[in-house]
């Protein structure tokens, strides 16, 4: 069974909406590395149940993802995010490689402060 790290990323994003059955598997085998084998050891459930719950939960956070695209606005916001800081660090360096007042410097320096601060609003 390969394993798809998107689904890491899908967990913290719809784990709640998970039952905590599914959760507890999907967290051990994506987070924690743990094989099938060890995982059915550590919960007292088969191989095959594992892999079932495995199997259902990933369904069901494509089915979350599909409906409700959260994870997908997650990363356009972060690439959102990331152009607007590398817009403002450029813009703070051309005003500070001129003689521009220093009001207007320090609006450029607060600009790419709060864009760092909010880069990680969301996680």
């Amino acid at each position: 069974m390969a394993k798809n790290l998107e689904f890491a990323d899908l967990l913290i994003v719809y784990g709640g909406m998970l039952t905590d059955k599914q959760k507890d598997v999907l967290e051990l085998y994506y987070n924690e590395d743990l094989s099938l084998g060890e995982i059915a050891e550590n919960l007292d459930i088969s191989r095959q149940g594992v892999r079932d719950s495995i199997k259902r939960g990933e369904e069901t956070l494509l089915q979350l993802e599909q409906q409700l695209g959260l994870m997908k606005k997650q990363k356009a916001f972060d690439e959102l995010m990331q152009d607007l800081l590398t817009q403002a660090q450029a813009l703070k360096k051309d005003i500070s490689t001129r003689s521009y007042p220093l009001l207007v410097q320090q609006k450029a320096e607060t600009l790419v402060k709060q864009i760092e601060s909010s880069m990680n609003i969301l996680d």
